[in-house]
């Protein structure tokens, strides 16, 4: 019995999903952080409020705080955006590419699975950038 819950935790795709949803957590620390300290300000030099987590309003003794889902909101469009413009388009293009090479009936020239081509991408791209 532990010896298959090893083998399944030990699988590449639990391991790849637990640093995905620890990496995802710290990136919306950083985009909250952001909205807070940055974006808000600006928007309050412009509009005027300087904090949206104030922002409120009370029908029958019931106050509502919407100033919080504000912030949320654009939290959420930024991380949105950061993730279709990083990872989804380059994906469909790559997708795209593949699709058109075999459609034109040329082979794979590489006949490695896509993920092991994305991480192999992403290994040298991380590569480059420390050099």
């Amino acid at each position: 019995m532990l010896k298959g819950f090893r083998e399944f935790i030990m699988r590449g795709n639990v391991v790849d999903l637990a640093i995905a949803v620890v990496i995802g957590a710290a990136f919306g620390a950083i985009v909250n952080k952001l909205v807070a300290d940055i974006i808000t300000p600006i928007v309050a030099a412009i509009g005027g409020q300087p904090d949206f987590s104030k922002l409120t309003f009370t029908i029958n003794k019931s106050t509502f705080l919407y100033g919080d889902f504000i912030n949320a909101v654009i939290s959420f469009v930024i991380i949105a955006a950061a993730i279709y413009f990083l990872i989804v388009m380059p994906l469909n293009k790559i997708a795209e590419r593949r699709a058109l090479r075999l459609a034109k009936g040329d082979p794979d020239p590489d006949p490695k699975a896509e993920d092991i081509q994305l991480l192999e991408q992403i290994r040298d791209l991380l590569a480059k950038q420390n050099a």
